[in-house]
């Protein structure tokens, strides 16, 4: 079996565990792509009933959760209701412990530092910087386990501790971007977010490298929607606020997010 076969496959058996035994059963966390499989299987599959979040609005990588038909209304997350059920998801605060000496670390070295421990990709969600400290979302089942093993990042002693998510206050850097496009394709609005010619954008939307919303889309031809989120792998993401008038060559004049 392929591995898209195979994660299909546990989405089903989670999927009927949940139905079965009347409990909400839980994936680890899935990228942009996994995510698309998953729609796409609950499309086919109807009886499948399943909702995904990662720990805060707006994340990229996110945990899948298969409801019964007694918790499957909360399609809102602010009307949480802790005593019925919740995702298994830990929010970890890493800083520095001598902020004077740490070294300017990003991303890649924390993603590095956990898998050096042995933590997989999966059990791992999103990665935020918010000022000198990082939150890091993952399983709960891995969080005593990174707050106790990790101590240095690079040549950074870091200090880890767990956080209510309700703490994590989080307001991604992003920049403003308006411009005139032919029309609000996907090719025509991702050229102008990321400066790059319609031409060469073509390839990376047919190589399924290019998410809106979460959902895989293949044709240059879609038309973007107010508000929609576009994620393309090695470009960045940006946020489609809409259209703002038309020049007078009929042009659209539109507005986007990007974050930097």
């Amino acid at each position: 079996m392929s591995e898209e076969e195979l994660l299909i496959k546990r989405f089903q058996e989670l999927a009927g565990m949940a139905d079965r035994r009347g409990f909400v059963s839980f994936t680890d966390f899935l990228n942009l792509n996994e995510q698309n499989i998953l729609h796409q299987t609950m499309q086919k599959f109807s009886w499948m009933k399943g909702e995904t979040f990662g720990g805060y609005k707006g994340a990229e990588r996110q945990i899948a959760a298969f409801v019964p038909d007694a918790f499957s209304g909360y399609d809102d997350f602010s009307n949480w209701q802790e005593d019925t059920w919740e995702y298994p998801i830990a929010c970890i605060r890493i800083r520095p412990l001598h902020a004077k000496f740490a070294e300017n670390l990003g991303h890649r070295d924390i993603l590095g530092a956990l898998m050096h421990l042995g933590i997989e990709r999966s059990k791992m969600g999103d990665i935020a910087l918010c000022g000198e400290e990082f939150y890091l979302f993952c399983c709960n089942s891995m969080a005593e386990l990174i707050c106790r093993e990790l101590t240095r990042i690079r040549h950074t002693s870091v200090c880890c501790e767990i956080c209510s998510q309700a703490d994590f206050v989080y307001q991604p850097e992003t920049k403003s971007i308006t411009g005139s496009v032919a029309s609000v394709r996907l090719d025509a609005v991702m050229a102008l977010a990321f400066q790059a010619s319609r031409s060469s954008l073509l390839s990376l939307i047919g190589d399924g490298k290019v998410f809106v919303n979460g959902k895989l889309i293949t044709t240059n031809a879609y038309a973007l929607k107010e508000m929609d989120l576009v994620s393309a792998r090695g470009l960045g993401r940006f946020r489609y606020i809409g259209v703002l008038g038309q020049t007078k060559k009929g042009r659209c004049m539109v507005e986007l997010e990007k974050y930097i």
